[in-house]
């Protein structure tokens, strides 16, 4: 069952103009519908990958849901080294990055540096939120990614080429 405005597909956008770069159609169109209307695009870091994630201001209520739930689970097991508080910084440490009616945006330079952020980005749908990959970093990511790889290479080529003929 698809979710109204969940993130899937996959798309990969150039470094634009004095440093911008455009949320693609679907994932703008999605991270709409998940702002209330408001062009407004959650970013953070992934906790174990070097990219980003992106996702729209409704997944804020499932973040409080997800940290209680963590909470009520570490004191259920009596896991003595969950702290509340690093999770909490980890799962709220999201920038609001603002975007135009064509989707452009300007990454924070912290996130820039974070996520490895190159000369171009690929989008890749997961569900609840989306990668944001430099394609780089995404090459070095072991064959559970293999299906993104290619994905990514084939949209690369495909925005390179689209490029080209502007």
């Amino acid at each position: 069952m698809s979710l109204p405005g969940a993130y899937n597909g996959q798309a990969y956008s150039l470094s634009g103009d004095k440093g911008r770069y455009v949320l693609p159609p679907a994932f703008r169109k999605a991270v709409k519908e998940h702002s209330g209307g408001s062009k407004t695009l959650c970013l953070a870091v992934h906790d174990r990958y070097d990219c980003l994630v992106g996702f729209g201001l409704s997944r804020i209520d499932e973040l409080h849901a997800q940290l209680e739930k963590e909470e009520e689970r570490a004191i259920r097991l009596g896991l003595t080294d969950f702290d509340p508080d690093a999770r909490a910084q980890q799962l709220f440490g999201f920038e609001q990055v603002p975007f135009d009616d064509s989707g452009r945006f300007v990454m924070p330079d912290h996130l820039r540096d974070l996520g490895k952020v190159g000369d171009g980005l690929y989008f890749h749908g997961a569900g609840k939120f989306f990668f944001v990959w430099n394609p780089e970093e995404l090459e070095r990511m072991d064959d559970s990614f293999r299906g993104a790889k290619a994905s990514c290479k084939t949209q690369m080529a495909k925005a390179i080429a689209k490029g080209g003929k502007k």
